[in-house]
């Protein structure tokens, strides 16, 4: 399934490289610490990792992706960023080892580029299947753009030949932004095209027959981007899924009808369970499982692949439920 190889965040790899892009096609050149200002902004949302340290269990997967990448945290964390590197900058001054090729400092770009990079990092966050909250505090809404998996090679591939292609063309005293912006195109179009794909699998007929589908999730998968995992809830309850290779859709992991099983009314439990409310306030496609020793367990669609679904669950031992008829 699309989550086997999942975390909870676009990998730092590819924000990394999406500010470095930024910087070399010309916004480096606004202010000295330009480009460690949009490099680490693009990766700065990502403090909410720093959860681990407090939450158990599945108490994370309902903290991550919230505050730190809502409107207000992407003003506030910006500035705090543009702060220390224009500390940063009047220490080395001080010290005497301010490098003499660094521009000088402007706080006021400083913090538009802080503020750039990390504007780009819920976009790229919001392009997979494991959700972001884009209005938080103001809203706990979650988004999903279900467009390309949590780590993308081909999209290393682009962006790396890109800053390669700028870099070198810049050492060699030759204009260096035009290549940063073919990339920036292209990364659009990549990104483009898959969104399209995503939506015309999710609108595919191939499994419209009894029961028929009420949700459909397309979800990409990792390293074919022109395939896309189907998972769609059905009228009785279930959540089945299948593979779309680009011809016809093959084998999917949550297909079987006999395992899984229909929960009662969680609202009263999940009042004294925190690992329940959190696991249910993240999941977006939620089903039961009776395992052997009869107690019941939690999974989410998305995340159910063999390699990943531990990480993606919850086990209910005092619920009781009752299975989806396999006629």
């Amino acid at each position: 399934m699309s989550g086997a190889l999942a975390s909870e965040a676009m990998d730092n790899l590819t924000h990394s490289l999406v500010g470095a892009v930024l910087g070399q096609a010309g916004l480096k050149r606004t202010t000295g610490l330009a480009m460690p200002a949009l490099i680490i902004g693009a990766n700065l949302p990502d403090v909410d990792a720093a959860c681990f340290f407090w939450l158990e269990g599945t108490e994370h997967l309902a903290f991550r992706r919230g505050i730190t990448h809502g409107p207000p945290a992407l003003v506030l964390l910006p500035l705090a960023l543009a702060g220390l590197l224009w500390g940063w900058d009047r220490w080395q001054m001080k010290r005497g080892t301010r490098p003499e090729a660094r521009l000088p400092v402007r706080f006021g770009w400083l913090y538009a580029m802080a503020f750039i990079g990390c504007l780009s990092h819920p976009f790229f966050d919001w392009l997979n299947v494991y959700g972001i909250r884009l209005l938080e505090p103001f809203s706990s809404q979650w988004f999903y753009g279900d467009t390309l998996f949590i780590i993308d090679p081909w999209l290393w591939a682009v962006l790396i030949a890109t800053v390669w292609w700028s870099r070198r063309r810049e050492k060699a005293g030759a204009a260096f932004r035009w290549p940063a912006i073919v990339g920036i195109v292209a990364t659009l179009g990549y990104i483009g095209a898959n969104a399209a794909l995503s939506w015309s699998v999710q609108r595919l007929d191939g499994e419209m027959q009894e029961p028929y589908p009420v949700a459909v999730i397309a979800a990409p998968v990792p390293f074919a981007f022109w395939n896309r995992e189907r998972i769609a809830l059905v009228e009785d309850g279930r959540w089945i899924s299948s593979h779309w290779n680009g011809l016809a859709f093959g084998y999917g992991y949550a297909n079987s009808k006999a395992t899984q099983c229909k929960l009662p009314d969680l609202t009263a439990a999940r009042r004294t369970n925190s690992q329940l409310d959190a696991f249910l306030f993240w999941s977006r496609a939620p089903f039961a499982v009776r395992a052997r020793d009869g107690s019941v367990i939690l999974y989410d669609a998305r995340f159910y692949d063999p390699r990943a679904r531990d990480r993606f669950s919850i086990a209910l031992p005092d619920v009781k439920c009752v299975e989806l008829s396999a006629g």
